[in-house]
């Protein structure tokens, strides 16, 4: 394993100044510059700023950028000085120009020669990816920074930031972010990685990790690190597809970009060497997921990309997106190909695309120490898994990272932490982010306990009428190790009282909400449920989902007696294993009769008693750690689930003895610029003769939102099954067709399309059809079974819908294909759902 070393200081010299270009003046961005003599440099900033600590004896600087000269600065060591730079270009002058008048003639791929290159540099992908090599080895070094940004000058100086003044950075207005900028993040990491092609992995060790740490009760500092990895995540433009905020843009070197892209050849560099060619690039449709450009492409015969510039169409389909810039630099190896040595990538965020105060974010990733074909001990992938943290790693000097950044900060990212951290001790700051976390949480924070979800303090439904609820749980304040939970509701219709309470041991001093989780719970809960919808701790009482269409009286009145036991991997393996008592009284219109033709033969409870383990495995899957539960951030790599649940008969009261089991992969393809679709299949199989409550009573929905886990147009407890297999299909286009559509596309609207099927049936020691014995399925009034297996074949339900609207909802219109006889079904319905997507 390769370790970072930790050299002595040496006299400090202090270097600041501006690139600018030697004709036009102008400053350049981004362009590299190197201690002369060392491994060691930097980028000038957005502004063609920079500035940089040296700890050593070195007398020059070396500055250079694609498409000028490079041009080597003389210093003195151990002294503050300004060195700015005029670069010479070094662009071929071309010695005549001929315009022509008349029609400018359409774009072709055919005879084109920048196609022809284009299609070169496709070609030659394999050998210029890492890889083509049997082993690689290089070090990384990542910087994040997050900043409100385009602040005007009214909101700097509002009476609630009279004290931080001294947050705020200033740069050219011209920019991206504009004047005005507030830095409220920042993160770096410095890590080894190590691929081995055969057989294939990649290891990566982190050796130092600095961030800002915000106060956990507001924000959780993990989790956040989580969302920004996959936010911005590494660029490879020889990918068919590069993720940028969540979304998947197709390359310009991907197999099938000449079809959506144009190709020009603007510049020839012959002083560089091998020569490169300047290829602009654009796409044939502003509005989609597509950037426009310049490549710089090598002509020694390997056609790689030397340096990469890539922006986006500010028209584009890509919600909240003002500004994208990122600039791929690379550097040769020794066998004259070439490997990806900086990228940065700088994304503006907005609700308006022209102006008012956003977020700006910034990734700048550098890769050094670049070695190829040189096998490291075979126990370096032997021990630990993909991704090793060092026990020191977040515990790293402020002289370990002066000397081991390849990059020095600026001078005012330098102070970002110390500003941040100052900021969080102040009053007003810890009042207002109290006030934020309890809309955007649902959670009232009181220290030690927190008092919430707010959205389920009032709702309503047909069996309790309005009901009131309160509660909360603790928090670390309170302890690292115990946990408590609590509500208790009341219901004004049939005035009962239901509560929860649970108590919850964490066995790794962790929270019970971060990863890798590891707790044993013990619960109790008396409260109601709809049949056949799982009942969860702190979610069933939304005040929305009260709104509810057709018929809702059917409910369980339900005693939960239960013990989990919960373990967590570092490789997203898991499995948890319960034991449950569980006693279930039907309430509302519900009723659980055993006898076809004497209603007086109702019974008035069930019980059983139940042990369950759960297997999980979910590689590479992040989340955010929120308030309320974990959000997973949903990627390409699938999730399975496994679960056993045996029926103990004679114990703890139980009156059934069974064995279900339970499967289910969920995964999201990517399609390019047809989107992406999640699937999911899932089946089940039920051995035992169980009343109809224990069986698989498969999800309905009777609300008017639309549920991607669910039967739209199903009523609760229509179907029930004791084995089933289905699959739910949820394809979003991204806007692929109704971007092609003149004044359409200007709402940047997005298609979406869903199909869901399920197959099932009963045994027929299962249903009471055809065994008088089994518990009978609920009628309506008039006789008309409400229950029903799934014995004329399969239910389906499908809908077309508009994504989108108004960036943050998404409309559906649903149809169901089968079973349309039953009572109270519609054929179709309007369903919407609010996401909030890039």
């Amino acid at each position: 394993m390769v370790l970072l070393s930790i050299g002595a200081y040496a006299q400090q010299t202090v270097v600041s100044g501006t690139v600018t270009d030697a004709t036009t003046k102008e400053t350049i961005p981004y362009a590299s510059f190197m201690i002369t003599g060392s491994t060691k440099g930097g980028r000038t900033d957005a502004d063609g700023k920079y500035n940089i600590t040296i700890s050593g004896n070195y007398s020059q600087l070396t500055f250079s950028y694609v498409g000028y000269k490079t041009q080597v600065k003389t210093i003195k060591p151990g002294v503050a000085q300004v060195v700015n730079v005029q670069l010479q270009s070094e662009a071929m002058q071309m010695n005549e120009v001929v315009i022509k008048g008349g029609k400018k003639p359409p774009y072709r791929n055919k005879e084109n020669p920048a196609v022809e290159l284009i299609r070169k540099v496709i070609a030659n992908k394999p050998k210029n990816r890492m890889e083509n090599y049997d082993y690689v080895a290089y070090q990384k070094y990542e910087r994040m920074l997050f900043s409100m940004s385009n602040l005007s000058e009214k909101f700097k100086n509002k009476r609630i930031f009279r004290n931080y003044q001294f947050l705020f950075q200033e740069q050219d207005s011209t920019k991206i972010g504009g004047k005005n900028m507030l830095p409220v993040y920042q993160q770096e990491k410095l890590s080894n990685s190590y691929f081995r092609k055969n057989p294939e992995k990649m290891k990566t060790v982190v050796v130092a990790d600095k961030q800002v740490n915000f106060d956990e009760r507001f924000v959780d500092n993990e989790g956040l690190s989580s969302y920004f990895d996959r936010m911005y995540q590494d660029i490879d433009i020889y990918d068919n597809n590069i993720s940028v905020v969540s979304n998947l843009l197709l390359s310009p070197i991907a197999d099938g970009a000449p079809g959506f892209y144009k190709f020009f050849i603007t510049d020839t560099i012959k002083t560089h060497q091998p020569q490169l060619i300047e290829l602009s690039f654009t796409p044939r449709n502003k509005m989609d997921l597509l950037f426009e450009g310049k490549l710089y492409v090598t002509m020694d015969g390997n056609y790689a990309v030397q340096n990469a510039y890539l922006s986006v169409n500010k028209n584009i389909n890509l919600n909240f997106v003002r500004a994208l810039e990122a600039k791929l630099e690379f550097e040769q190896n020794p066998d004259s190909r070439y490997h990806l040595s900086k990228s940065n990538l700088i994304v503006d965020f907005g609700i308006s695309k022209k102006n008012g105060a956003g977020f700006t974010g910034e990734r700048t990733v550098t890769f050094t120490d670049y070695k190829i074909n040189q096998p490291p001990a075979d126990s370096l992938y032997l021990k630990g898994g993909t991704l090793v943290v060092v026990p020191d790693a977040k515990k790293k000097s402020e002289q370990f990272w002066a000397e081991n950044r390849p990059e020095a900060l600026s001078a005012a990212n330098a102070k970002v932490y110390r500003n941040l951290d100052t900021l969080q001790r102040m009053p007003g700051f810890k009042r207002t982010m109290d006030i934020v976390t309890t809309f955007v949480a649902g959670y009232k924070s009181f220290g030690p306990f927190e008092m919430g979800p707010v959205s389920t303090f009032y709702s309503f439904n047909n069996v309790e009428g309005f009901r009131l609820r309160l509660g909360g749980r603790t928090t670390t304040d309170l302890s690292k190790r115990y946990y408590f939970e609590t509500y208790a509701a009341y219901g004004f219709e049939d005035l009962k009282w239901k509560y929860f309470l649970s108590g919850t041991y964490s066995l790794n001093n962790k929270s019970i909400y971060a990863f890798p989780q590891n707790y044993v719970r013990a619960s109790f809960q008396r409260d109601t449920k709809i049949p056949g919808q799982e009942l969860q701790f702190v979610q069933e009482d939304n005040f929305l989902l009260s709104f509810k269409r057709g018929e809702n009286n059917m409910m369980l009145y339900n005693d939960f007696y239960r013990l989990d036991y919960v373990h967590e991997f570092e490789n997203h393996f898991s499995y948890s294993l319960g034991l449950r008592k569980w006693k279930q009284s039907p309430a509302g219109s519900l009723y659980f009769n055993n006898s076809a033709d004497n209603v007086f033969s109702r019974i008035n409870e069930i019980n059983t008693s139940e042990v369950t383990l759960q297997l999980r495995y979910a590689p590479h899957e992040k989340f955010y750690q929120g308030k309320v539960y974990r959000t997973p951030l949903v990627d390409k790599y699938p999730i399975f689930n496994l679960r056993y649940t045996a029926g103990l008969k004679g114990v703890l009261g139980g009156e059934y003895g069974y064995h279900n089991f339970l499967g289910s992969i969920d995964k999201r393809f990517y399609l390019s610029q047809l989107g992406y679709a999640d699937v999911t299949v899932e089946g089940g199989y039920n051995a035992g003769k169980l009343p109809f409550p224990l069986l698989s009573i498969h999800r309905a929905n009777q609300t008017y939102a639309y549920q991607l886990q669910s039967y739209n147009l199903m009523n609760f407890l229509e179907f029930v099954s004791d084995h089933y297999a289905s699959i739910n299909i949820d394809q979003n286009f991204n806007g692929f067709f109704f971007n092609k559509i003149p004044l359409l596309r200007e709402l940047k609207l997005r298609e979406v399309m869903s199909f869901k099927a399920l197959y099932g049936g009963l045994r027929d020691e299962n249903n009471p059809a055809k065994n008088p014995e089994a518990l009978q399925f609920v009628r309506n009034q008039n006789g008309v079974h409400i229950t029903n297996a799934l014995d004329n074949g399969p239910y389906m339900e499908g809908s077309v819908g508009i994504g989108n609207i108004f960036k943050v909802l998404r409309v559906d219109a649903v149809k169901r294909f089968s079973y349309l006889d039953h009572p109270n079904v519609s054929s179709w319905g309007i369903r919407a759902r609010v996401k909030f997507d890039f």
